[in-house]
């Protein structure tokens, strides 16, 4: 395991979290608090639905701001505007789909913080903020950090109508991945495209270990050109840098040492543009899926998993090891 240690960044974490906290009445910190060891630890889910933990939509405006505070802490500049705007896609949803004259339908649109253990204790602990098409999971033992899973999404892909038409906030997902396609050969296409068909979903769904043996074999890049491999690297960047510098920089770090050859691209689906498609990156470390099927191509699911470190774990036992000897 790379040096994962960002000292900044769980300092930056700790006094967020912290502040969000101290904002909170006792019945409302009592919801967004629990044991690090909390049997659910591991659920999580990123369809509309209620979770644990405390919603943004029951706090005040000003509770509401230093909740969306801890995007920012937990991810890169560019990885936490996008985080907002998943949120803030949330509401353009439910008013497309509002009658003429009518308030957007409340419920799915909410949501939830969770805090798990004592920010800045000397045990693990952890946050996360969760809803429809949002889950940033956050994992700290001692001055490390652990990201993922990692999930963003857009419904609608994009707006199609009203103040927001044309809106898109997941562009890069599918445009990198569209231009390593297009640079392929038949050969290279042939081992590549995997499906005519994409599948209806990410295939590792909400599991709480990813499983990269459902995916795809895809073309590895010891197969490919400079310019795609290029290409993959870019690809493979968009999503680690969603977190902040220190800990997407760890995270390549690991993928380039486990060996880039190892690294595969595939592609499920159509490729005209509209229509339903999928691609999916995998290597020792790591996977992405990437899927735009529901809603006639229009509702993008993206996850970033990895593979020895999803919920901190190569983390915890690093920390268990140097504190609990025997």
């Amino acid at each position: 395991m790379s040096d994962r240690r960002s000292p900044a960044v769980v300092a930056r974490m700790i006094s967020v979290v912290t502040e969000f906290l101290a904002a909170l009445d006792p019945q409302q910190r009592d919801a967004a608090t629990v044991p690090f060891g909390v049997p659910d630890h591991r659920q999580w889910i990123y369809v509309p639905g209620p979770r644990a933990g405390l919603a943004l939509a029951d706090l005040s405006a000003e509770q509401q701001a230093l909740a969306l505070d801890l995007l920012d802490a937990g991810c890169s500049e560019t990885g936490a505007k996008t985080a907002r705007a998943v949120v803030e896609l949330d509401m353009i949803r439910r008013e497309l789909s509002a009658a003429p004259g009518r308030e957007p339908r409340p419920g799915d649109h909410r949501f939830w913080v969770r805090v798990l253990g004592r920010p800045g204790a000397d045990e693990p602990w952890a946050w996360r903020v969760n809803g429809h098409h949002l889950a940033v999971h956050i994992t700290v033992a001692d001055d490390a950090v652990a990201v993922t899973p990692q999930f963003f999404g857009a419904e609608p892909a994009v707006v199609p109508h009203g103040p927001h038409e044309g809106l898109r906030i997941l562009p890069d997902e599918e445009e990198f991945a569209r231009a390593l396609l297009g640079t392929l050969d038949p050969a290279q296409r042939e081992v590549a495209v995997a499906m005519a068909s994409a599948p209806p979903d990410i295939l590792t769904r909400n599991d709480p270990v990813a499983d990269a043996g459902v995916l795809p074999s895809g073309l590895p890049y010891a197969r490919m050109t400079g310019e795609q491999r290029e290409l993959l690297r870019r690809l493979v960047r968009l999503y680690l840098d969603r977190a902040p510098t220190d800990v997407a920089d760890a995270s390549w770090r690991e993928v380039v040492d486990a060996g880039l050859d190892a690294v595969t691209f595939s592609w499920a689906g159509r490729e005209e543009r509209g229509q339903g498609h999928y691609y999916a990156v995998s290597g020792p470390t790591f996977l992405l899926e990437y899927d735009n099927t529901q809603d006639e191509a229009n509702h993008i699911h993206s996850v970033w998993r990895d593979l020895r470190n999803d919920w901190g774990e190569d983390l915890l036992s690093a920390h268990y090891a140097a504190h609990h000897d025997g």
